[in-house]
């Protein structure tokens, strides 16, 4: 079917070929354009069946991930990549590697580089497929089916709950609720918090490395991602942003002009100590179906620094972060959210939007400018 978002998947091991395939073919809306069995292939196969979305292995004979990436940037394809990462040997360095070369996003392969339990991560890979060939689909003037289409060319036992779900989220924005009662008004900004998911590798890459280098206040990130990668797209972050980037580590203290990230399948939150504040890392259950999560962020945020927060909510699928927006709204902080234009997956900020607790909607091109002015306006 045309308005079927198209994937290549590019890997060396048949099984996982197989595996993935059936995956997306039994997925409303979604459709495998081509398999490959490295980079050599995928790029002889892109010019054929030009896909809406690649999904790519890293480690192939021949030609392989990284070169794949290489190649397709010189030859300007600009169709998004969702890597398939295994964290053994050198995996998050290499996955970072593949990000700074163009890559959207990755997921982590259950157990190495042929994970027969590939499974266990299809909902996670069928969101990253659905929020980015989604955004290229629009990107290029095509058509991206609504739910009711996908219900009713599909079998009902292929429909899968993600899928729809991402739809859902894709549907016109209805009007915003009330805004909740503020405790006080607004002070000056002492923290930044950010909460981000889908899209985001991509996203806070733009926004880093935008932001001005004499912003002396501290900010704090909860990117959803696996544990044992974040280390390393810190460390990526930091070579590219004008302010120090670092993987949070309990007990570090909150400085101004340094970026701490969330640890991956580590809940952060911030503890005011005397007159300065520390970051917290615990392994509490899920909020929000993750952990690290950004209401949790955001909630201890509101808690620790009252109406002295500006709290921002980014791309991302589902409801994270949304609610507790409003706790840092409520308390007398400032709030932005990234229009829907601009995010790859318009599902944290839509919903926080609706509820009354984004005060501006900002481009993820004007989002770092953004930040810093309203961050440095005395109130």
């Amino acid at each position: 079917m045309s308005d079927e978002i198209s994937v290549l998947v590019v890997d060396d091991s048949a099984l996982m070929r197989n595996l993935i395939g059936r995956m997306i073919d039994d997925t409303p809306g979604m459709v495998v354009a081509e398999k490959a069995m490295n980079g050599q292939f995928a790029l002889q196969k892109i010019q054929r069946v030009a896909p809406d979305i690649i999904v790519l292995d890293l480690e192939m004979p021949e030609m392989n991930g990284i070169e794949f990436l290489k190649e397709r940037k010189n030859r300007g394809i600009d169709i998004p990549v969702v890597i398939l990462s295994s964290i053994a040997s050198r995996g998050a360095e290499v996955t970072m590697e593949a990000l700074s070369l163009g890559a959207s996003d990755f997921i982590q392969k259950p157990s190495g580089s042929v994970s027969e339990d590939i499974h266990v991560v299809k909902d996670v890979l069928i969101g990253k497929l659905f929020g980015y060939g989604s955004a290229y689909r629009r990107s290029k003037g095509k058509k991206v089916l609504a739910p009711s289409e996908y219900e009713t060319k599909t079998p009902s036992s292929k429909t899968s709950d993600i899928a729809v779900h991402f739809k859902l989220a894709s549907e016109a924005p209805v009007a915003p609720a009330t805004p909740p009662i503020r405790a006080r008004y607004p002070g000056n900004t002492e923290i930044i918090a950010i909460g981000i998911s889908t899209g985001g590798p991509d996203a806070l890459r733009v926004v880093f490395q935008n932001l001005d280098a004499d912003l002396k206040i501290p900010i704090v990130v909860v990117q959803h991602m696996p544990a044992g990668f974040t280390n390393e797209f810190a460390k990526s972050l930091d070579r590219i942003c004008p302010l120090n980037v670092k993987e949070v580590e309990d007990g570090d203290v909150i400085m101004p002009g340094r970026i701490l990230i969330a640890q991956g399948n580590k809940h952060l939150e911030v503890e005011k100590k005397g007159t300065g504040a520390i970051a917290r890392l615990s392994d509490a259950p899920q909020v929000s179906g993750h952990r690290p999560s950004a209401d949790v962020l955001f909630a201890s945020v509101a808690m620790s620094y009252s109406n002295h927060a500006l709290g921002v909510i980014m791309t991302g699928m589902g409801r994270d972060g949304a609610q507790q927006l409003g706790t840092i709204y409520r308390e007398g902080g400032m709030t932005l959210g990234q229009d829907e234009a601009s995010a790859v997956v318009y599902g944290m900020p839509r919903v926080a939007y609706e509820l009354g607790h984004v005060m501006e909607q900002v481009s993820l091109e004007k989002m770092a400018c953004r930040i810093c002015e309203v961050a440095k306006t005395s109130r």
